[in-house]
C-alpha cells in the first residue's frame, strides 16, 4: 500500500529521556523510512565539550542545527524520522529555516518525575536531577507540534503518531539493489517491473555522484514505488528481514569495500547477492568471511548485457543452497524464459561455482566472437563489401543462428551517412578480465581448452596496433585473390570450430566442477544459456539434450557425423589461410585440437624422455600395469 508519508520529514522532539530515539526508530521501521539520531551528527568540537562536562551554548548548536537542516532536505524524496531535543523555538526555526511545509513536529511530553524515574533505571543513560531540571526550564513547548503523552507504550505512541499524521501502513521493500551503473539500473527496472517492492542505493560523492538513486527513480514510471537512497544504513533499514540485497558494483576491491560497510548494519541471516563479474575464488573467500558474521553471500553470474538485465538475463547463482531458496523467486522472476517458459536461472552449486560458470561463459563468448571476426577477415581479403558479408552471415542464420551472428549482421550493415560505422572503428579489442581469468583457470586445471586462450591472445595482439603497422611495412602481406575461398566451405569450417569451442568450454566446467565437488549439471547450464545470454544460439538448444547423455560433445552420436563432415572444410580453410597469410588463431586452434584429441599415440614420449634427461623427472612405460616410474642414465 502506498504510504501517506510522501516527502515528509518527522522531527521527534523533547527533553532527554522522553524516548525520542526509541520512538523514532520504531516509527521509522514501521513506515520503512530512514531514522536519524541528531546526536550522531554533532561536530567533534561539540563532542569534546560535552565529554568534558561543558554545556553547549547557542554558538555551538547553530552549525549543528544547520547540518541537520541539510540532512532533512536531502531526505525529502524518501521522508525520514529525526530525533532531536530542539527544546527552544529558535532551534526549531533553525532546523526549518527554509520553511518546508513537509516538515512535521512530534513533541513527546511527560512530567519530570516519570522521565527521571525512567532515566535512572536505564543502564548507561543517567542524568542527574539538576541537569534534567535545567532541560525542563529551557524547554519551550511547541505550538505547532503533535503532542504525545509518553506514559503509554512505544507501540501505542507510534500508532497515535501515525494516526495524527495520517500515515497509512507502508510495507518494507522486499529486495534492494546497490550500484546504479548500467547493469544495476537495468536490473532494478526489471525487478520493479515484475512487481517487487524495491529499494535502490547509490553512494553520494560530492560533485561526482549526487542524487543518483533519486534521479533514476524519477526517470522511470516502473520505479514509482521504489525507495531511493544515498544513505547505506537507511537503505538497509528499509528492507524486510531477512534482507536480500543485490550488489551491482565493479568486481574487485569495490565489492569488499561495500561488504565491509554492509556488515556493520546487516543482521544475522541477511543475504547479499553479488551480481557482478567477480572471480570465483574471491567469491569463495567472501562466502566464508560473511558466514563468520552470520551472513549469507551468493555469487551470481549474470549474462545478457544491459538489454538482458532489463528484459531477462541468464542467471547463475551459487553458494549456500538454503539461502538461495530465499532469493530464488526474485532471480527466477527477472530471468529470461526458455522455450518451455522455464526461467533461465538455476542453482549452479556450492562456493563460487556460479561465477566460475559465468567466467567460462565469457570465455566461450571470446572464442565465438573471434571466430566471427576471422570469417569476416577471410571474406574481407576476398574483397567482399560489408553488405555482402552481412548477406553471407544472414544466410547462415537459418541453421547456425546465434545472438552473436545476428548482431554481426546488424553491425556490418550500420552506416552513418554513406560510411560504414564498422570501418571507422579502431582495430584494438578491449577486455575486462574474464577471458584472462578463464585462461588462468584452464591452465590451473590442466584442461586442454585451447580456443579461449587463443581468442584472448588475439585481442592482446590487436592492441599492438603500432607494432603491427610497422611489421606490415617490413613484411608486407600478399593476399592471393586468384581463387575465391568457397563460402559454403567457410560456413562448414565455422560450424566445426564452434562445436570444438563448445566442447572445450563445457569440458573445463566439468573438470573444475569435479575437482571442487560442485556437481554442476552441464545440460542445465546449457538450458539456461538458451535465452538471455550473449552465447545463446540454436546450437545451444541442441546441447541441452546432447549433454544429458554425453559430457564430451566429440563423442555424441548426433554430432559425430557433423564433425566428420565439417572437419575437412575446416582443414581446407586453415591451409588456405596459412598460404594466404590470414591471421585466424581460433580456427587453426580448433583444427589443431581436433588433430590432437584423436591422436592415439602422441609425441609426448619424447618430451618425457627430454625431461628425464635434463631433470631426472622420470617416466612411465607402455604396457606396464605396475604404474612404476623409471629413470634412465642417458
Amino acid at each position: 500500500m502506498k504510504s501517506g508519508l510522501v516527502k515528509k520529514v518527522i522531527f521527534i522532539i523533547g527533553v532527554s529521556g522522553c524516548g525520542k530515539s526509541s520512538v523514532g526508530k520504531l516509527l521509522a521501521d514501521e513506515i520503512a523510512i530512514p531514522f536519524i539520531d541528531a546526536d550522531d551528527h554533532h561536530p567533534l568540537s561539540n563532542i569534546e565539550k560535552m565529554s568534558n562536562g561543558i554545556p553547549l551554548n547557542d554558538s555551538d548548536r547553530m552549525p549543528w542545527l544547520d547540518d541537520l537542516n541539510e540532512i532533512a532536505l536531502k531526505h525529502l524524496d524518501t521522508g525520514c524520522v529525526i530525533a532531536c531535543s530542539a527544546l527552544k523555538e529558535k532551534y526549531r526555526a533553525r532546523l526549518n529555516k527554509s520553511s518546508q511545509p513537509n516538515f512535521a513536529w512530534v513533541y513527546l511530553k511527560g512530567d519530570y518525575e516519570l522521565i527521571f524515574d525512567r532515566m535512572s533505571k536505564r543502564k548507561g543513560h543517567f542524568m542527574d536531577a539538576e541537569m534534567l531540571k535545567s532541560q525542563f526550564e529551557t524547554l519551550e513547548e511547541p505550538e505547532n507540534a503533535i503532542v504525545i503523552d509518553i506514559a503509554d507504550s512505544l507501540e501505542l505512541i507510534t500508532k497515535r503518531i501515525k494516526s495524527q499524521l495520517k500515515i497509512s501502513h507502508k510495507m518494507k521493500s522486499e529486495i534492494g539493489v546497490i550500484g546504479m551503473g548500467v547493469m544495476g539500473k537495468s536490473l532494478s527496472r526489471n525487478l520493479a517491473g515484475r512487481g517487487h517492492r524495491l529499494a535502490i542505493y547509490n553512494r553520494h560523492v560530492d560533485g561526482k555522484e549526487e542524487n543518483i538513486a533519486v534521479d533514476f527513480k524519477d526517470a522511470f514510471s516502473e520505479l514509482d514505488q521504489a525507495l531511493p537512497f544515498d544513505d547505506l544504513k537507511a537503505f538497509v533499514q528499509s528492507i524486510e528481514r531477512p534482507r536480500k540485497i543485490i550488489l551491482m558494483v565493479n568486481a574487485g576491491p569495490a565489492v569488499d569495500a561495500v561488504l565491509n560497510d554492509l556488515s556493520e548494519v546487516l543482521l544475522a541471516g541477511d543475504i547479499v547477492i553479488d551480481g557482478g563479474n567477480s572471480h570465483f575464488e574471491e567469491t569463495k573467500r567472501r562466502i566464508d568471511e560473511m558466514k563468520k558474521k552470520g551472513l549469507f553471500f551468493i555469487g551470481t553470474g549474470v549474462s545478457g548485457g544491459e538489454e538482458g538485465a532489463l528484459k531477462g538475463p541468464s542467471i547463475m547463482p551459487s553458494g549456500d543452497k538454503e539461502a538461495y531458496s530465499k532469493v530464488q523467486k526474485y532471480l527466477e522472476s527477472i530471468a529470461a524464459k526458455d522455450s518451455d517458459q522455464r526461467p533461465c536461472c538455476t542453482y549452479v552449486g556450492s562456493e563460487g561455482s556460479g561465477h566460475f560458470v559465468k567466467m567460462i561463459h565469457n570465455g566461450i563468448e571470446y572464442a565465438e566472437m573471434q571466430l566471427l571476426a576471422e570469417c569476416y577477415s577471410i571474406l574481407k581479403t576476398q574483397n567482399h563489401s560489408n553488405d555482402e558479408i552481412a548477406d553471407v552471415f544472414e544466410s547462415w542464420m537459418s541453421d547456425l543462428g546465434s545472438y552473436l551472428l545476428g548482431i554481426s549482421v546488424d553491425i556490418l550493415r550500420k552506416k552513418e551517412g554513406d560510411e560504414y560505422v564498422l570501418d571507422k572503428i579502431l582495430d584494438k579489442a578491449g577486455n575486462k578480465g574474464t577471458g584472462k581469468w578463464a585462461t588462468g583457470s584452464i591452465a590451473d586445471s590442466g584442461a586442454p581448452s585451447t580456443m579461449i586462450p587463443a581468442a584472448l591472445f588475439a585481442r592482446y595482439l590487436s592492441f599492438f596496433k603500432e607494432k603491427r603497422e610497422a611489421a606490415s611495412k617490413v613484411f608486407p602481406t600478399k593476399h592471393d585473390h586468384s581463387e575465391q575461398i568457397s563460402i559454403s566451405i567457410l560456413k562448414e569450417a565455422y560450424q566445426f570450430s564452434r562445436i570444438v569451442n563448445h566442447h572445450q568450454g563445457f569440458s573445463i566446467i566439468e573438470r573444475v566442477s569435479n575437482q571442487n565437488g560442485w556437481n554442476v549439471d552441464l545440460s542445465e547450464i546449457a538450458r539456461i544459456w538458451t535465452e538471455g545470454c550473449i552465447i545463446k544460439s540454436d546450437f545451444m538448444k541442441e546441447l541441452v539434450e546432447y549433454l544429458k547423455t554425453d559430457s564430451s560433445l566429440l563423442v555424441n552420436e548426433q554430432l559425430i557425423p557433423i564433425i566428420k563432415k565439417t572437419h575437412s572444410a575446416a582443414q581446407t580453410i586453415a591451409m588456405e589461410c596459412i598460404r594466404r597469410e590470414i591471421h585466424v588463431p581460433c580456427l587453426l586452434e580448433a583444427v589443431n585440437f581436433y588433430h590432437g584429441i584423436k591422436t592415439a599415440h602422441s609425441s609426448a614420449n619424447l618430451i618425457q624422455a627430454q625431461r628425464d634427461y635434463f631433470g631426472a623427472h622420470t617416466y612411465k612405460k607402455k604396457n606396464d600395469p605396475s604404474g612404476n616410474s623409471y629413470h634412465t642414465i642417458w
